[in-house]
């Protein structure tokens, strides 16, 4: 079997394990069993209650050259519904699709898959030390890298198989996430007969929302309004509104002022109509943003190179992992693993690309 054929045969079997986020007991239990065929000291951790998952996070090491410094790559193993009873399709054209009825489950098992056939190339080498660590519920929240024990690893620098495009494609910023969740609390009265006694959470709640800026800001910022809810009756004055909100953007100060901007309408809005706001914001993640010239960015675009390809600088408009390990001092960036269509039924995964992102990570392992 040639190494194309291996990491097909590879992924085909991993896709079929259902692990839909929070579901992800049974490919952490395989993956660790494979990870100690590979050579690897493999453990877990016991965070199901925190991150409200059935599975755990997988840490694996593979000691190596104590002169190098270590290495740590880094995929996510839940898919997003509908990923049960995944049925893989290979087409003539260089792809693998999904039948239709559920996502491929590329994201992230690409990612796995390109580090599994990385540690698999390189199990005979001189290298130096990597770490693996594969985590639970990414796309829910981050919950397995939030909870990652960070004093297992030993790693400084880190590479998250995460990103569409191939690995020339390296992820050098992303953005930071505020979550505005807002509650706006009026007054009933009977809208037929005396309206006038009554305050519309609504009508607060809209022109508060009329009031902000929205969806792009500038070059680093977004904003969007996930949820604005209000059920009730066409005779009652609405009691309540309630809104979900989001601000990404890849200068902690615009995301800073932004969120600001966005609740000061809510109040302003609430104080002109006589509605009471409750209001939390919560910081979903940090953002980073490497230097071209950085040591991480600088090996990882070296192994680009080695393998024929140009390395691609670019900046995401959403999070992964690579977010959290940066905010946990370990300098990360994510690289494309040939994944497109991601969250659809019509996801598909670029043979090549996977088989190109393993290539990389072997030269890094090696250390070359």
């Amino acid at each position: 079997m040639n190494t194309q054929e291996r990491i097909i045969s590879r992924f085909l079997d991993y896709v079929k394990i259902d692990s839909e986020t929070g579901d992800e007991a049974a490919i952490a239990q395989r993956l660790a069993v494979d990870l100690e065929r590979l050579g690897c000291c493999v453990t877990t951790d016991c965070i199901q209650e925190m991150a409200k998952t059935s599975g755990s996070n997988v840490y694996a090491v593979r000691q190596g050259d104590p002169k190098l410094a270590p290495i740590l790559f880094s995929a996510h193993m839940d898919t997003v519904a509908p990923g049960k009873g995944i049925q893989p399709v290979a087409g003539a054209d260089g792809y693998l699709y999904s039948n239709g009825t559920t996502v491929l489950g590329g994201d992230d098992k690409a990612g796995i898959c390109a580090i599994m056939e990385a540690l698999e190339r390189t199990a005979r080498d001189h290298c130096r030390t990597v770490e693996v660590v594969f985590t639970v519920r990414e796309e829910s929240g981050m919950l397995g890298s939030k909870h990652l024990d960070y004093s297992r690893l030993q790693s400084k620098k880190c590479v998250v198989l995460d990103s569409d495009g191939g690995p020339e494609k390296v992820i050098v910023g992303a953005p930071g996430q505020n979550k505005i969740y807002a509650e706006i609390f009026g007054k009933k009265a009977h809208a037929g007969l005396e309206p006038e006694k009554g305050v519309s959470a609504i009508q607060a709640a809209a022109h508060g929302v009329a009031a902000m800026e929205l969806l792009r800001i500038d070059e680093e910022t977004t904003c969007n309004i996930g949820t604005f809810l209000a059920d009730g009756p066409t005779n009652i004055v609405a009691e309540k509104a309630r809104l979900v909100l989001e601000v990404r953007s890849r200068s902690a100060e615009k995301l800073k002022r932004q969120t600001s901007q966005m609740v000061h309408c809510l109040e302003r809005a609430c104080e002109s109509f006589g509605a009471v706001l409750n209001c939390q914001v919560e910081t979903s993640y940090p953002g980073y943003q490497h230097d071209p010239d950085s040591e991480l960015v600088r090996q990882v675009f070296a192994a680009v190179r080695k393998n024929g390809l140009d390395p691609d600088p670019a900046v995401s408009g959403g999070g992964s992992d690579a977010n959290v390990f940066n905010q946990h001092g370990i300098a990360a960036v994510a690289i494309g693993v040939g994944m497109e269509r991601v969250h659809t039924n019509q996801e598909r995964l670029c043979i090549r690309d996977m088989l190109r992102a393993a290539e990389v990570c072997a030269d890094l392992i090696r250390g070359e």
